[in-house]
């Protein structure tokens, strides 16, 4: 039956569609969903409270032939993380790493740009990524706020390695220098102030 689900910490439509079996644009694109669609804008940064639309369950029928082979190509899962390898000189390119999801190790190479993408199961929560240079990174999966608050902005600044303090969700000295720091780095003007441009390169970097 249909039913609503009310966010909780680290919940993102693609982890909430895999739970219900459901693609993550079924349910983003769901009319019931328009507000929270508009209110949002990205379906990675959802804020606890918010409430999610699941329809019922449908289930479909395929006809075939018996004792002939059919081949059928699952569809959406795993999902991507996507993000971007900096360092003080710029992208931090064709670097080997290696990635534990959950407990599930891999490895990769990050592409010419520094992007960093690897397949992770959509209901992930924490990652931790190595890097041949030495630099180490733990992602909290699916909890970034929405980029207009404070904490938002800083929970994307330490994924990029800019911010080390309190997530505390205010614009203290600390954050004032992280966001001088990012934006020094980015060829933006260093003003400390989390404007347009600032917000949208750290949405962009963070592949969210």
């Amino acid at each position: 039956m249909p039913r609503n689900h009310t966010v909780r910490a680290g919940d993102c439509i693609a982890s909430i569609a895999f739970k219900y079996g459901f693609f993550p644009d079924t349910l983003w694109d769901l009319p019931e969903n328009a507000s929270l669609k508009e209110k949002r804008k990205d379906p990675h940064v959802l804020q606890p409270g918010d409430v999610v639309h699941v329809p019922e369950p449908r289930s479909n029928w395929l006809e075939g032939s018996t004792e002939k082979r059919h081949t059928f190509r699952r569809k959406g899962v795993p999902h991507v993380l996507k993000v971007q390898i900096m360092s003080v000189t710029g992208p931090v390119a064709d670097m080997p790493y290696w990635i534990v999801v959950d407990g599930q190790a891999g490895d990769g190479k990050t592409d010419p740009d520094g992007w960093l993408r690897h397949p992770i199961p959509p209901n992930a929560r924490i990652a931790r990524v190595g890097m041949e240079n030495g630099l180490e990174y733990q992602l909290d999966l699916g909890r970034l706020d929405p980029v207009d608050e404070v904490i938002g902005v800083q929970q994307r600044l330490k994924n990029l390695g800019f911010y080390d303090g309190r997530m505390d969700g205010a614009l203290g000295p600390e954050t004032v220098a992280a966001l001088r720091r990012f934006q020094g780095s980015h060829d933006l003007e260093p003003t400390g102030e989390a404007d347009d441009g600032t917000t949208q390169q750290l949405v962009d970097l963070n592949g969210g």
